[in-house]
């Protein structure tokens, strides 16, 4: 193939100027406009946004930190693990709809739930690698929680503490979903009532554990939390003990599932042992996605939306940045009870 001496163009790198040139805007305008500041007019912003995006504008974060001394990014800090098909995916999604349009962005950090939990912690905070920080699995006294208050340093947490200093969070109402629980195998006329709890050292394990103790005694039930297995344990061994404990002349009638993982073991245990929920045994689970519309037997369930959980820990994180104060920043999300009107 003849060489004709041509390369192609190289398109030029978008930058506050090409874009201030292309509006015809003050480089300081276009640079508080993408900023989102109120004081620029919405036109205006609107303007540089459009012209922004058509030259493929990236942010100079580096530049931006020299100059601003944040890196807008937010850094999450998530177990890999978790009783839910999908909740890296919805409460990433929902914290980063909460920071559209702020110019942050989202760097996903593992939280290794059976290691040094602080490591990740102190590398964001002594390098300034975040501006903010997003946490969960909370334990009732979390040394991540105590630190990044000492330090000053903006967070929010899924999941609460026992700390009498308040901090931001957003929870679940774990004890409510076990008392409503409770509440709906004892109207089907169950009396022997089985939880799979989160590992003891979490503090929603408290709260599901008192949920559950308490509801039991208001009717006369019976309940167990068995020691040998937990949500942390893996699936095949959840099914694995269900299957023998479900066997047993004292077996269970009622079975809470904390969690689509543990539900599907347990249905999985139920159909090995060709019972029939209705019949010999009822179960009711949290869920937090659509997958129990394609199970069979149906079962009750209650929602748990983790994509909201998302976008209110993001809307808190941004408060909490913002510098209010934290016993202004506590969001606590009631249970969504899906049972049928009919026992």
């Amino acid at each position: 193939m003849e060489d004709t001496g041509t390369r192609p163009r190289t398109r030029q790198r978008a930058t506050l100027r090409t874009v201030a040139e292309a509006t015809g805007l003050a480089i300081t305008t276009v640079s508080r406009a993408l900023a989102n500041d109120p004081r620029i007019a919405a036109q205006t912003r609107a303007l540089v946004a459009d012209a922004a995006r058509s030259q493929g504008y990236v942010p100079d974060r580096a530049a931006q930190r020299l100059r601003t001394g944040r890196t807008k990014v937010v850094q999450l800090l998530l177990s890999l693990d978790h009783e839910y098909l999908g909740f890296t995916h919805d409460l990433l999604g929902g914290l980063t709809d909460a920071l559209q349009g702020t110019g942050y962005s989202v760097t996903l950090f593992p939280d290794v739930m059976h290691a040094d939990r602080m490591t990740a912690l102190r590398q964001i905070v002594e390098n300034r690698l975040g501006d903010g920080i997003v946490l969960n699995r909370t334990e009732p006294f979390d040394p991540r929680v105590r630190y990044l208050t000492e330090q000053g340093f903006p967070f929010v947490s899924h999941g609460r503490t026992e700390f009498s200093t308040a901090h931001p969070w957003v929870d679940y109402d774990n004890e409510d979903f076990a008392r409503a629980a409770v509440a709906r195998l004892a109207e089907k006329g169950r009396s022997r009532i089985l939880m799979i709890l989160p590992e003891a050292r979490y503090t929603f394990a408290q709260h599901l554990r008192y949920g559950l103790v308490s509801a039991c005694r208001d009717r006369g039930l019976r309940w167990e939390t068995p020691d040998a297995v937990s949500l942390s344990t893996p699936a095949t061994e959840i099914a694995a003990f269900l299957r023998k404990r479900l066997a047993e002349a004292d077996a269970p009638d009622g079975v809470i599932c904390v969690g689509e993982v543990a539900a599907i073991a347990c249905l999985s245990a139920v159909a090995d042992l060709r019972l029939e929920p209705g019949r010999h045994l009822d179960i009711v689970a949290k869920r937090a996605s659509a997958i129990f519309d394609l199970l069979r037997p149906v079962v009750d369930t209650v929602f748990e939306d983790l994509w909201e959980a998302g976008r209110a820990m993001g809307r808190t994180l941004l408060r909490s940045m913002q510098g209010e104060a934290a016993d202004a920043l506590h969001v606590l999300h009631r249970p969504k009870i899906e049972f049928d009107t009919h026992p």
